[in-house]
């Protein structure tokens, strides 16, 4: 494996909101801010075009587009993680590609959605995928949106290809992590990063190795420090550090009726801060003026500046 594969993959690495200001169009000024904000707060590194990003609403060129100012812009100062998932096994490959003449460190891969495929299929599509990578793979677990698991035997074998790194896991199933715990407990290269910002503390306590949390793009310096003081085994600091992940959770995730309203929440409150504005790629849109109240309240309660 190369140099880039052998990094030490631990910590927070948002999960990176894309700023938009039309349907096709970067908010260039908003992604400048939200980069020197995560980077600013001690992130590990910087995940691009995952679901947080909106990445499968996104046209090829915008991808691209962000893609390269958010490697230009980091300049080398922690890893570019960027998102390659496709029903096209050709785009993931020429994003890949993309990703590390930009100056990408990896690149994460959620399931081929849309047709299903069974374990064995998967496991192939990987086998043929792996070899095609110029970065280190992340496998992403993503079934409530893929409708597909990465299921832990998969896993495994696939830790046997080149190039592949790890895991992020946002099925919100601890048995699931927890076995994945139990496999790769003789192998702390492979990386198992946990999705759901609610799940950071106790995945981290277990032996996890780190965060892919949306809630880092609001306030990177929390989550930073939720992850140091499990990791260190400071139960009293990180008990009271994940309740105050919980109450963002409650108070910015819990507006508004549709799934879409974690991405909704999270956006207003970037643009409520300043940071950047809050369009959506359709067929989303942002909260109008009632809910928005509602979360310059919860930001005003909460404290966050």
């Amino acid at each position: 494996m190369t140099e880039c594969g052998r990094r030490e993959w631990r910590g927070i690495f948002p999960p990176m909101v894309t700023p938009l200001k039309g349907r096709d169009e970067l908010d260039a000024s908003g992604l400048e801010r939200l980069v020197e904000h995560l980077i600013g707060g001690g992130v590990r590194g910087i995940f691009v075009l995952g679901s947080t990003g909106e990445a499968p609403s996104l046209s090829y060129r915008l991808r691209r587009e962000l893609v390269g100012r958010v490697c230009r812009q980091v300049g080398g100062r922690v890893p570019v993680l960027v998102g390659i998932t496709d029903t096209s096994f050709v785009e993931s490959v020429e994003m890949a590609r993309f990703a590390a003449e930009a100056g990408a460190a990896a690149v994460v891969l959620a399931p081929p959605y849309y047709f299903p495929a069974g374990q064995p299929e998967l496991l192939e599509y990987l086998q043929h995928l792996a070899p095609e990578m110029p970065l280190p793979v992340f496998l992403y677990n993503m079934p409530a949106y893929t409708k597909l698991f990465f299921e832990p035997d998969t896993v495994l074998r696939a830790a046997d290809l080149p190039n592949v790194a790890g895991i992020k896991d946002s099925s919100g199933n601890m048995t699931y992590f927890h076995r994945l715990l139990g496999l790769f407990r003789n192998r702390p290269s492979f990386a198992l990063l946990v999705g759901p910002e609610e799940l950071l503390v106790e995945s981290v306590l277990l032996g996890g190795h780190g965060g892919v949390c949306g809630g880092a793009n609001l306030c990177p310096g929390l989550y930073v420090k939720a992850f140091e003081a499990a990791a260190s085994g400071d139960l009293p600091r990180a008990r009271a550090l994940h309740e105050r992940i919980m109450a963002i959770s409650r108070a910015v995730y819990g507006v508004g009726r549709y799934g879409s309203s974690y991405l909704k929440g999270l956006k207003c409150a970037l643009s409520i801060l300043g940071i950047c504005d809050d369009f959506l790629a359709e067929p989303f849109h942002r909260f109008r003026e009632p809910e928005r109240a509602k979360i310059r309240q919860a930001i005003e309660e909460l404290g966050i500046a």
